[in-house]
């Protein structure tokens, strides 16, 4: 009698401890995932040339979207943080807009995730969902950055042909991110637990 209680304390306690350890682990590879493509946005907002990176903003949709499918609820918002205090540090002289930007670009990212109700499962995720998401997602950030530093500071002039640019690469990026993160969980990432 002893005994049997002895062992299921024991065991209690093992399992409490192992609860807590995998907790740990979670919240290691969550800060893993979202240093890893922080870092990734980074190094793209560092070496490639100005106008260039902005038509590589599918890099970092599909980063975020990704980091939105392993780290529920603000996985992209972790992201965009990492990312946008890096990018402003390697640009300096554009600080606030590269960190409120990416970081603004990560939290609409999650939103979307939630308003678009796009679960990420072992069966894989709802492709033509996660594709609405990004497209109107990536539309609206493209327009909110666009316009901010066109009517504000005049960082850049307002030409109607860029704004039409803007308004079709936008949804287009936004499209081809949300695929391309569909089919990366779909086919690779589904079976990963984080």
């Amino acid at each position: 009698m002893v005994t049997g209680a002895f062992l299921s304390r024991f065991f209690k306690l093992i399992l409490v401890l192992f609860r807590k350890r995998v907790i740990e682990v979670q919240k290691g590879t969550r800060l893993l995932i979202a240093s890893l493509f922080g870092s990734i946005i980074f190094v793209k907002g560092l070496f490639v040339p100005s106008p260039i990176d902005k038509l590589l903003i599918v890099v970092d949709a599909v980063l975020l979207a990704l980091s939105g499918l392993f780290i529920r609820n603000v996985g992209a918002t972790y992201v965009g943080a990492v990312g946008g205090g890096l990018a402003s540090l390697g640009r300096p002289s554009l600080l606030p807009f590269y960190f409120i930007f990416i970081l603004a670009y990560g939290c609409m990212v999650d939103l979307f995730l939630f308003l678009f109700k796009i679960k990420a499962t072992t069966e894989g995720v709802n492709r033509n969902r996660l594709m609405a998401a990004m497209a109107i997602n990536t539309l609206l950030i493209g327009f909110l950055s666009y316009y901010v530093t066109t009517a504000f500071p005049q960082l850049i002039p307002s030409y109607p042909a860029l704004d039409m640019l803007v308004a079709f690469m936008g949804p287009a990026t936004g499209a081809t991110a949300g695929y391309a993160a569909s089919y990366l969980w779909n086919k690779y990432l589904k079976s990963i637990t984080v």
